[in-house]
């Protein structure tokens, strides 16, 4: 008698089930990752603690009392508001009955983002949130629509037990070059024709600039102003010191050449309000100098997941949707949620989550429709402030790490240079717009299907 045919798995589902089962690094316990968090938005609290932090949970009108429940962080007494809708808050907030529910009075300022104010609110008699609570208020009161009056964010570089970036800065375990690997320049552009690329980040640490440890940094083409400068003391690195040198870095090894410059605007622990980086946005887009790419190693989740107000303002009004001479990168988030994370989420935005080097999405990357393009987020070694660095965040509380130029670090934060490198290189090559040169970019990306990421395209290299 003849052994029985066994019936064999197709190979897309084999494919699927062995990405199932494969070997990941595990995640920490939920104690850990909570402890992780609370580690995290406390140092956004000390370092914003003269203006203030409130954090909020994914639902309700309270502020949360445990940070490891925060969804979002937002700047206390204040919410961004469209110039058309300030009267109607002004009539609310002027009834009779309102006058004795609330104290002081409403004062709306100009920020630089066309139609975009600045309010300080009202404060509330019965004590609950200034800013939940009325906004909850107001809504339910139909005199603003769902989300059209919101909470002045804060964009930030962590928290979440996984944000951006996913990992402290760790030492490099096999390599003492840059990965992804320094690229040869084909050779010296005047300055007037070298693709423009701005990192919004932490500043510049400039001793990386033309240092032997990291001679892809060059002078004249990695820069900062003055005030973007980012001061290291090398006893004690501060947390995210030299996370914006790092993405620099990443940009300058796949697109050599080009004039990278870093912002210094998430400089409070990482962290930043959101009326103030659309400001500095704004800026860097009326200047006659303007950069053809921003890249965003940062952002947020948001009250009601709706659209934050500051950049939806600044994509209309500066017409983001179509222009092809200025074009937004920015990372997808680490907190393995499909829930959107902006700016990343906006349609006018490339969003970049993280894959391994076996092309499977991060354990730490967020995913959703909304993600446009993946590259990897995983153990990237880049350029890192010399000196001592002691961990804050559990399992590796007190233990000290000595870098000596180089790091090795994990996030969306580190996959969104390398598209944003891809795109400058494309245009340096071809003489596209930005827009144009994303497009072909993209369309040269590797497609896959990830258990968690679902249909998903892979830009760059992996090994």
């Amino acid at each position: 008698m003849s052994d029985p045919v066994r019936p064999s798995l197709p190979v897309h589902l084999l494919r699927e089930l062995l990405r199932r089962l494969r070997l990941t690094r595990p995640r920490p316990p939920r104690d850990v990752g909570a402890e992780r968090l609370r580690a995290q938005v406390r140092v956004i609290r000390n370092a914003m603690k003269e203006s203030g932090v409130s954090g909020a949970p994914e639902k309700g009108s309270r502020p949360t009392s445990d940070d490891a429940d925060v969804h979002y962080l937002y700047r206390p007494g204040h919410a961004l508001v469209r110039r058309q809708d300030l009267s109607r808050l002004e009539d609310y907030f002027g009834t009779d009955e309102n006058r004795k529910r609330f104290t002081g009075r409403l004062d709306a300022r100009e920020t630089r983002v066309p139609e975009l104010l600045l309010a300080v609110l009202p404060a509330r008699v019965d004590r609950q949130d200034d800013v939940l609570a009325t906004l909850d208020e107001l809504e339910r009161s139909q005199v603003v629509e769902r989300g059209a009056v919101a909470p002045d964010h804060v964009v930030y570089v962590t928290p979440r037990g996984f944000m951006c970036p996913a990992t402290e800065p760790e030492m490099p375990h096999r390599h003492t070059k840059p990965w992804p690997a320094a690229q040869t320049s084909p050779g010296k552009l005047a300055d007037r024709d070298r693709i423009r690329v701005a990192v919004v980040d932490t500043g510049l640490w400039t001793d990386a600039v033309g240092s032997t440890a990291t001679p892809w940094l060059e002078a004249g083409d990695v820069l900062a102003d003055p005030s973007d400068i980012e001061a290291v003391d090398p006893d004690a690195i501060h947390p995210y010191a030299g996370h914006g040198t790092f993405v620099a870095g990443v940009i300058s090894c796949l697109a050599p050449d080009t004039r990278v410059e870093v912002e210094g605007v998430l400089v409070h622990g990482g962290a930043v309000y959101e009326s103030d980086i659309v400001a500095q946005l704004q800026e860097a887009i009326d200047d006659d100098d303007r950069p053809q790419v921003i890249s965003i190693s940062a952002g947020t989740h948001t009250r009601g997941d709706f659209a934050p107000l500051g950049f939806q303002l600044l994509g209309e009004s500066n017409k983001l949707t179509e222009r092809a001479d200025v074009l937004i990168v920015a990372a997808a988030g680490n907190d393995a949620s499909d829930k959107p994370f902006w700016p990343a989420a906006f349609p006018w935005v490339v969003s970049v989550g993280s894959v391994d080097p076996d092309t499977c999405v991060s354990d730490f990357s967020n995913v959703g429709r909304w993600v446009d393009v993946y590259a990897r987020g995983r153990d990237l070694v880049n350029a890192f402030p010399k000196g001592t660095y002691t961990c804050y965040e559990p399992p590796n509380v007190g233990e000290v790490r000595t870098f000596d130029g180089l790091a090795q670090w994990s996030g969306t934060s580190f996959s969104t240079p390398i598209v944003t490198g891809l795109i400058a290189a494309r245009m340096r090559e071809t003489g596209q717009s930005a827009r144009d040169a994303w497009s072909d970019v993209l369309a040269g990306a590797t497609a896959t299907t990830d258990p968690r990421g679902g249909a998903i395209r892979i830009v760059g290299p992996l090994t």
